[in-house]
């Protein structure tokens, strides 16, 4: 049926959903963690067909995430429509790892989602995942968790509401904790809906690993106290195994202009791995954690996910469209439009013409050697999500190092300390050569030892390609563009999921680009086009 939607509706590294419809639009605002630009917004009229249609946080004096954590960054964006302009609330987490996680809260503002967001009014530092709350006789209120960092304390100390006012950009009145959750504890991720008369508080439970999970309660005052949904958890992938949709937990309510009511939540889809057992470990997913839809009805005043409390993967729409829905589209970039693709981003900051040009060789991105791939700070690094568990990316680079600090070529990312690195140098008794680096919780390696291939001085352009397929990936290298040869070594998707990493930092998804590193010369390297190309599960 046309009107039927198939989860994931955005895939690939799309945590924390946060929808809300604007007439007949709607936008949903995902994490972004430490890429830049910060925050993803999509933009949909049937609630099946999305596209990405702005970063609003695109300017470093919104956002300047330079020495942030892996992970760090842009955690759980809350987007809201009212009073005829947009309100973003989101949190810059600049330190997560001991006792304390060390985070500031913002506000930003526009008239129109492709416009240009308003500068930031700094709100607090209390907790994450703040929201904004419209109460319908004028009033606003702001929503986050609060992080107690005393020892022997638990960490998540309760959801904390306190009134904004909007004229004076400033918190007013006291600040009240109004709910502590449930014994699945870890609560976060609040939103506050008015409806009949109750206030619904919504929450996310549980971590957000596979043992996540969505709380609902309910109260006649916006202060409390509220009581929890009787058939709590509102929705959770952890009794369910089976279910391809992993993780269900974090997400936010809609109504559509018929009435309807929806939710969409975060989502995570394991690798099917035939030779792995399905509990333990329960799963990896280097698609991210992805964004998924569920129908909900209504029972004695209580919401209730249609189907069950578990995510279902085809879910009925609301019969706002008649088209199929369709899949994120391929990439062909050639870098001659003077614009990257909005599905490109780069590492916490944005890069200066002195780091990215499209302008200095037209028809190229040009890449100014920077930092190293460990580094936090300035990476001549640009890439995208991997999106499907099948598919093809490749670039095309010109580079000609004389010194082996020098490298350019394409890597399979996850964080500082997860990643592959297929790329051009210069070895001291070869020359330039190809090679691989490879990064596993900063154990490093390079596997193809002695058989670098050797490139010589003839060949100009080097055409490189990864190929994903379910649980392994590959490179393979052209002269010409046409006549691929593999490199005999492949790697595990699972390295670069949020489940294998160590540590607090484990939130984002696999991404694949073109880097460019110099430790002395910023030697640039030309890329002339990247392509990313979806495959089918039975396609070689």
């Amino acid at each position: 049926m046309n009107d039927q939607i198939t989860n994931p509706i955005l895939t690939g590294f799309n945590p924390d959903p946060s929808i809300c419809r604007a007439g007949e639009n709607y936008y949903i605002a995902t994490s972004t963690f430490e890429w830049f630009p910060g925050v993803q917004i999509h933009h949909s009229k049937d609630l099946k067909n999305w596209e990405v249609v702005k970063h609003p946080l695109e300017r470093t004096s919104q956002l300047n995430m330079a020495g942030n954590p892996d992970s760090g960054g842009v955690w759980a964006p809350a987007l809201s429509w009212h009073d005829n302009q947009f309100w973003l609330i989101y949190s810059d987490i600049k330190q997560i790892d001991g006792i304390w996680k060390d985070g500031h809260n913002y506000l930003v503002t526009c008239d129109t989602i492709d416009g240009e967001w308003s500068d930031p009014v700094y709100l607090n530092s209390s907790g994450f995942d703040p929201s904004l709350y419209h109460d319908d006789d004028g009033r606003k209120y702001l929503l986050n968790m609060v992080w107690d960092y005393r020892p022997g304390n638990h960490r998540f100390y309760g959801i904390a509401l306190q009134e904004y006012d909007a004229e004076a950009e400033a918190l007013i009145g006291e600040r009240q904790i109004i709910f502590t959750g449930t014994d699945i504890k870890l609560t976060e991720g609040p939103h506050i809906y008015k409806i009949n008369g109750w206030y619904y508080l919504l929450t996310a439970e549980g971590g957000t690993t596979f043992d996540h999970a969505a709380t609902i309660a309910r109260s006649k005052s916006l202060f409390g106290p509220y009581e929890v949904h009787p058939d709590n958890p509102f929705i959770t992938s952890w009794p369910y195994p089976r279910n391809p949709l992993q993780k269900a937990g974090h997400g936010s309510l809609v109504e559509t202009q018929n009435g309807e009511w929806y939710f969409v939540h975060l989502t995570g889809r394991p690798l099917k791995e035939a030779q792995k057992p399905l509990l333990d470990p329960r799963g990896f997913c280097p698609l991210g954690r992805e964004t998924a839809i569920q129908k909900v009805h209504w029972e004695k005043d209580w919401p209730y996910i249609t189907g069950g409390n578990e995510p279902s993967l085809y879910v009925e729409g609301p019969g706002l469209s008649k088209e199929s829905q369709h899949s994120p589209s391929p990439v062909y970039s050639r870098f001659n439009t003077g614009d990257l693709d909005k599905s490109f981003q780069t590492l916490r900051v944005p890069l200066g013409e002195n780091t990215l040009s499209l302008k200095d060789r037209p028809g190229y991105l040009r890449l100014y050697g920077k930092d190293s791939l460990t580094s936090k700070f300035t990476q001549a690094f640009v890439a995208r999500r991997w999106q499907h568990f099948y598919f093809d990316a490749e670039t095309a680079l010109q580079f000609d190092p004389d010194h082996f600090q020098q490298s350019a070529g394409m890597v399979c990312y996850y964080n500082t300390q997860n990643w592959v690195y297929f790329h051009v140098t210069h070895d001291e008794n070869k020359g330039r050569i190809l090679t691989l680096l490879t990064n596993d919780h900063f154990q490093f390696d390079k596997p193809l030892r002695n058989s670098d291939i050797e490139l010589g001085q003839d060949i100009e352009t080097i055409y490189l390609k990864v190929s994903v397929r379910m649980d392994q990936y590959w490179f393979s290298y052209s002269f010409d563009g046409s006549s691929w040869i593999a490199v005999d070594i492949s790697f595990p998707s699972a390295k670069l999921s949020d489940d294998h990493i160590q540590g607090d930092g484990f939130f984002t998804g696999a991404f694949v680009g073109m880097q460019c590193q110099d430790s002395f010369s910023s030697k640039p390297a030309d890329f002339e086009y990247f392509h990313y190309f979806p495959k089918e599960e039975n396609e070689a």
